[in-house]
């Protein structure tokens, strides 16, 4: 199983994207700081597509990178984290 990538290794576009929905999605900054801890606890995570949820929104990925943002109430495809 792939860890998922620290957020200074992901690719520019990847985080330009993550931040433009972060803002997009309203994220507090209590669910962003558990989102950083997470990804610095480099988690294991699928090969295939996962999500984990923060509460106010859920972090959407596809092995070692995360990809984007959804609402509480909007269906995420993959394993659940």
């Amino acid at each position: 199983m792939p860890q998922i990538e620290s957020w200074s290794r992901l690719p520019a576009a990847v985080r330009d994207h993550l931040v433009e929905r972060m803002h997009d999605r309203n994220i507090g900054l209590e669910d962003l700081n558990q989102l950083r801890l997470w990804m610095e606890s480099k988690p294991n995570v699928p090969q295939g597509q996962w999500y984990k949820d923060f509460g106010s929104s859920k972090l959407c990925g596809q092995g070692s990178y995360p990809k984007t943002f959804l609402l509480p109430n909007q269906l995420a495809k993959g394993q659940e984290l």
